[in-house]
Parts: C-alpha cells; structure tokens; sequence
C-alpha cells in the first residue's frame, strides 16, 4: 500500500478531477463539444491549474483531521470545532471564489456567527457538499469502521442536515477506505449496497444529537433510514448502467446529474468503474458531462487514486494543480 501512496493519489486525483471538471459545469454536452472537441477537456490547464470549492473543503476536512489525530482520543468534541474553524477560515479566505455552494455558504455564515452547528446547518439539503469533501475520512488511518462513519456523517451533518447527505457522505468515505486497503472495484456497489442494509436504522446520537428532531418523526431511525432508502434507489440506477456500459455517453443520463449528494456519489462512481484501470480517463469522463462536472470528477479521481495510487497519475500535474503543497502534507501523512 505505502509503494503506490494511495492516499496521495486520492487527494491529489479529487483535486486533478476538480480542475478538470470546473470549466464545463453547467455546461450541457453540445456546449462541451463545442469548447473541448468531442472527449471535452483532457488536460490541466494553465499553472498553476486552479481548482474549486470542492478541493478547498476536502484539504479543509483533513486539515482538522490531521489536528485531531494527533490528539487522542478521536471524539465529536475534539474535531467538530476544528472542522468548524476551517470551514470559517475557508468562508473568509480570499480565494473562496470559485462559485461556492449556497448552502456551505449559508452554513459556514451560521458557524462564524457562533450558532451550534446543529442550528447553522441548512437542514433541508442534501446537495453534493456534503460528500464531495469526505474522502479524507475514508483516508484517515486508525479509526474503527463506527467511527469512521459517524465522522463523515457529522462533517457533512455541519453544513447540509439532510439524512440522505449523511448516508451518502458515509459511502463515499467507506468507498475511498475500500479500495485504499485493496478492494477489487468490481465488488464495490455490492459492498456499498450491504452496508446500506446493515447501516438502515444506524443513528450516531454521540456525533449528532438532536439533528434527527423534525416534524413528523417519532425517533432517529425514521430519520436516518431515509437516506440509506434514497441511496438504495441511486446504486439501483448504477447497478443499471454498469449492465450496459456506455463508456462515451454522457453519465449524468444513466446515474442522476450530481447536483445532490446520493446522484454525485453514483455518478462518481460510475465514471471510475467505467475505468477503473484509467484514472484521466475517470476524471475526463466526469468532466465532461451535463451535471455537477467538477464534483463528480472529483469524486471519480478520489476512487480512482485510492485504488492505483498516486504514480498512476501524470507525472507533471502533481507540480502544476493548485495546492500542491496542502495535498502533498496529506497525502504524505497518510500513505
């Protein structure tokens, strides 16, 4: 595992997909055959090559991860502050200009006001913020499988309270853990669907508290099991689109657009299982696509580089993408 650097090659491949995918988001297909040719973007481009809030948040998450690791016990009350004074360092920082997300916007406001998370997060939401930052908790050595769980839920439970966002966030860390510790890519959406049934009525009360209370419900498995449902319904759609590959369509059409947590996490994961040998193919086929195109190739890079490691990858890029140096401290500690 330490010889192939998996953990680099996640970070540094979510930031590569990032890159790759922010200039054909909400572009539709015709649009980025137009600009791009007919494979749409392939390359980085300029140098640095920037990326957007998607990798400003993932670097945000594994910053106040690698704070709290290394003050044990690994707790709720250790790292949900940390996670909140990087996310209001990213709301404040100069380069939060790369068209954030409404709801992190609205959130991270909450959380420098001071309100407890549980009243600043945007309870509604299950956009793709919740979990396009999560992969360094997959990457994070040392933490049991319960643990792991309930700190991607809570990270994602900080800005979006939606239970599909928590369920979502939850497998696209366990997917990243998975194939960093050697899982075949093939016997990922069924790994992913089991834990789905075991997880169904799982609610971390430590890490979450009262987040479950809405209107409605008469306890937290109510609350919860609606999320694993919606991502049940997503892997569906993926299972479907597996049985009949289409390695030049557009992905969006087979596996939801991205724009919500559950389609971002299918649709990533469809772009890596359709080249699960490729990684610039993976992120090229998320980039150019109709939906949330920098989110759902920074998904694809993250499986793609836990899976091959981080010499898979362009030599050259790792001197060009922007933050090279916050990836690079990560990935270094982890691989």
């Amino acid at each position: 595992m330490t010889a192939i650097r998996r953990a680099s090659g996640a970070m540094f491949g979510l930031a590569y997909g990032d890159s790759l995918g922010a200039p054909t988001e909400f572009l539709t297909m015709q649009q980025i055959h137009q600009r791009f040719g007919d494979h749409g973007p392939t390359q980085l481009n300029g140098d640095p090559a920037l990326v957007t809030d998607d990798t400003q948040m993932a670097i945000a998450v594994a910053l106040a991860l690698l704070d709290a690791l290394e003050r044990p016990p690994f707790t709720p009350d250790l790292v949900a502050p940390m996670w909140r004074r990087r996310f209001v360092d990213w709301l404040d920082s100069p380069d939060n200009t790369r068209a954030p997300g409404h709801t992190c916007m609205r959130a991270c406001r909450g959380l420098a006001a001071g309100r407890p998370w549980v009243e600043a997060t945007e309870p509604d939401s299950k956009g793709c913020g919740a979990n396009m930052r999560v992969a360094p908790v997959g990457l994070a050595p040392g933490l049991s499988d319960e643990t792991r769980a309930a700190a991607s839920q809570l990270q994602a439970a900080m800005t979006h309270g939606h239970p599909t966002g928590l369920a979502a966030s939850e497998l696209t860390a366990f997917a990243v853990r998975w194939l960093a510790d050697g899982m075949a890519p093939a016997d990922l959406p069924a790994a992913l669907r089991d834990r789905c049934h075991a997880q169904r009525t799982v609610y971390h009360e430590g890490w979450l508290g009262a987040l479950w209370r809405r209107p409605g419900l008469d306890g937290p498995e109510a609350f919860i099991s609606r999320g694993w449902d919606e991502c049940l319904v997503a892997l569906d759609r993926l299972d479907a689109a597996l049985a009949h590959p289409d390695r030049a369509g557009d992905p969006c059409e087979a596996t939801g657009a991205g724009w919500v947590a559950e389609e971002a996490l299918a649709t990533g994961l469809l772009c890596f299982l359709l080249f699960p040998d490729e990684p610039v193919g993976a992120i090229w086929r998320g980039a150019a696509s109709s939906g949330d195109s920098d989110s759902i190739a920074c998904l694809a890079g993250a499986f793609a580089g836990a899976h091959l490691g981080m010499d898979a990858w362009p030599r050259e890029w790792a001197g060009r993408i922007e933050y090279a140096g916050e990836l690079a401290r990560i990935g270094g500690a982890w691989d």
